[in-house]
C-alpha cells in the first residue's frame, strides 16, 4: 500500500512555478490537499489531486491560532489520516508538526527522493529553477539536497 501525501500550497507554487507539479505524482500516488489549500493556490490542480476536509474542524481552528490556514488544515488532515506524509516549508509549520510527530518533508525533500527513487537524473537543474523564483533557497539547504542526493 503506497503512502498517503498531504500537500501544503507551497509545494504546489513552487513545482508549478517550475513547471515540475507532475513531479509530486511521479513520486507519490496518493496526493491530499484540503479545500483551504485549493483556495489559497488559486488555479486548478490536477485530477490526481484529490481535495479532502478535514473531519475535526476544532484542531484545525486550533492550529490556526498560530498558523495559516493552509498549513493549519494540511496538519489537521495529517492527524486524521495514519501513518500519511505532509509535504510543508512553512518554518513554524514544521516545528509544530515535529511536536506532533507527524511525518513530513519539504519540497526540496520531495526533489531529493525524486532524484533517489530514480525519477529524476539531477536534483541540480530543478534547484537552479527554484532559484529563480521568489522562493527562498539558502545556500546550507541547497549544498545539504546537493550531498543528499549524491551530487556534491
Amino acid at each position: 500500500m503506497s503512502k498517503v501525501v498531504i500537500s501544503d500550497t507551497s509545494c504546489f507554487i513552487i513545482l508549478s512555478k517550475i513547471n515540475e507539479l507532475e513531479l509530486l505524482h511521479k513520486v507519490y500516488e496518493n496526493i491530499l490537499t484540503t479545500p483551504e489549500i485549493v483556495a489559497e493556490y488559486g488555479e486548478a490542480l490536477p485530477e490526481w489531486i484529490e481535495i479532502v476536509s478535514v473531519q475535526d474542524k476544532y484542531k484545525q481552528q486550533l492550529f490556526e491560532m498560530q498558523l495559516g490556514k493552509g498549513e493549519s488544515s494540511a496538519m489537521a488532515l495529517s492527524l486524521e489520516i495514519p501513518d500519511s506524509i505532509l509535504i510543508i516549508d512553512d518554518y513554524k509549520a514544521r516545528k509544530a508538526a515535529e511536536i506532533l510527530n507527524l511525518k513530513f518533508i519539504g519540497t526540496i525533500g520531495l526533489i531529493i527522493k525524486a532524484k533517489l527513487d530514480s525519477v529524476i537524473p539531477s536534483v541540480k537543474p530543478l534547484l537552479q529553477k527554484i532559484k529563480l523564483t521568489n522562493f527562498r533557497l539558502s545556500t546550507e539547504l541547497e549544498q545539504y539536497a546537493l550531498k543528499e542526493a549524491g551530487e556534491l
